[in-house]
């Protein structure tokens, strides 16, 4: 696929996203980024237009649905977008002691994860279909393959994502649409050191942006890594389900 030259990111004061961002400033590229924290999104900004993009910075919550939506369809009328990468998202844990996930909590990680991403393609969607080209990537993660008994919200939400964004791809690659699913495993960021249980073959987030751009560059359906834990992941999900959750206990996914 051709380097795309219009592009949005959502979450782009974190981890991922700011190495994303990173990863395709260049001279030529116009960079919409989105995040909740403005001053690392300022700093992010500063960064990228050094390296020759042209940058442009929303700060809000992306639970508020409304203003998701009406946001992502007044970026898509004005300009063509190339590339748009949701990667917002949260994490939530049963907590110390297996005490449980607070109902407002899970309110908001589904909120985050789960609504925010759905809104957001229902908005972008309709030009790119009226013109018959465009990109979406949805970020999901490794643990959609098999819920860990630590955060059972936050796999199902990505396992919600990876499904929407297999079905999309099959749907709309006849009308000319890529939509990749992005299944990172560990990578080191606030979220990830916040989650309880081990976290091996821990990858710097610029390491994960580079084979995520390559992955999209080659329209791949899923973008997964790194391959032992995929590897590792896709078989909990094939073994028996009893089996796979004494694995994971035996890991030291417990609280």
């Amino acid at each position: 696929m051709r380097s795309p030259a219009c592009i949005l990111i959502t979450g782009a004061s974190g981890a991922i996203g700011g190495a994303l961002a990173r990863e395709f400033a260049a001279p030529g590229v116009t960079l919409t980024l989105h995040g909740r924290n403005r001053s690392a999104l300022d700093s992010l900004a500063a960064e990228c237009s050094r390296r020759g993009a042209a940058v442009r910075l929303f700060a809000f919550d992306v639970r508020d649905i409304d203003e998701l939506r009406r946001w992502g369809a007044q970026i898509g009328s004005e300009a063509p977008l190339d590339l748009v990468i949701a990667n917002a998202g949260m994490n939530i844990s049963t907590g110390p002691r297996g005490a449980g996930e607070p109902w407002e909590a899970v309110e908001a990680l589904l909120d985050t994860n789960l609504r925010a991403v759905f809104a957001l393609v229902d908005a972008v969607l309709p030009a790119m279909r009226a013109r018959r080209s465009g990109q979406i990537a949805l970020v999901s993660s490794l643990a959609a393959y098999f819920g860990l008994p630590v955060a059972p919200s936050y796999c199902a939400s990505k396992a919600a994502v990876k499904a929407y964004a297999e079905a999309l791809r099959g749907w709309l690659a006849a009308e000319g649409i890529a939509v990749n699913v992005i299944m990172p495993g560990y990578v080191e960021s606030a979220m990830c050191r916040n989650m309880p249980g081990p976290k091996p073959f821990l990858w710097p987030p610029e390491r994960a942006a580079r084979v995520i751009r390559r992955g999209l560059e080659k329209n791949r359906a899923r973008i997964s890594f790194p391959f032992p834990l995929n590897l590792g992941t896709w078989l909990l999900a094939v073994l028996p389900a009893e089996v796979s959750t004494r694995i994971l206990i035996a890991l030291g996914y417990r609280d």
